[in-house]
């Protein structure tokens, strides 16, 4: 078994982690190196053995930088690429009510959700939707209401002149 690292460079390493899940990392190997089993090892930090097996294979292979953390990309994408226009379309071009929900105005995950899976019989978490939607070019914001009596020519001013004059002030 090759160690690229001395156990000062992993105890350095462990008290700069600013990431508890680094800091687990450099501990397993920190402890394995000790000598510690790796059932104690995965006593001691609340894991699995396979998962300190896995830290410590890591490190075997690539050294210190074999357990930097790489971002997990999440589940494939189940919608085809015709069927995400569609989603878009449907979202830009109508209101929920148009499609048959009983929402009138606006667009939430959880209506996404169920047009999502009435349509294309997939099912996502709201997280899910939500990233889809940010990957989609969309993004959420709060519902305006407006005054059904609201003077539309104090309305207009507003909008064309005292607005933009008060976005130059900042």
């Amino acid at each position: 078994m090759k160690h690229s690292a001395s156990f000062q460079e992993i105890h350095t390493a462990m008290k700069q982690a600013k990431d508890r899940r680094m800091f687990e990392r450099y501990q397993t190997l920190y402890l394995y190196l000790q000598g510690t089993e790796v059932e104690q090892i995965a006593h001691i930090i609340n894991r699995s053995p396979k998962t300190v097996k896995g830290y410590i294979q890591a490190y075997d292979t690539r050294g210190l930088s074999g357990l930097q953390m790489n971002h997990s990309p999440g589940a494939p994408v189940r919608l085809t690429k015709e069927q995400l226009e569609k989603l878009k379309q449907t979202i830009v071009d109508s209101v929920p009510h148009d499609v048959g929900f009983t929402a009138r105005h606006n667009w939430t995950l959880e209506i996404i959700a169920a047009f999502i899976k009435r349509e294309f019989g997939q099912t996502y978490s709201l997280r899910g939707i939500s990233k889809m939607m940010h990957r989609q070019g969309l993004s959420y914001t709060k519902p305006t209401y407006t005054l059904a009596a609201a003077d539309e020519k104090k309305q207009r001013i507003f909008s064309e002149v005292t607005f933009p004059n008060l976005k130059k002030d900042t």
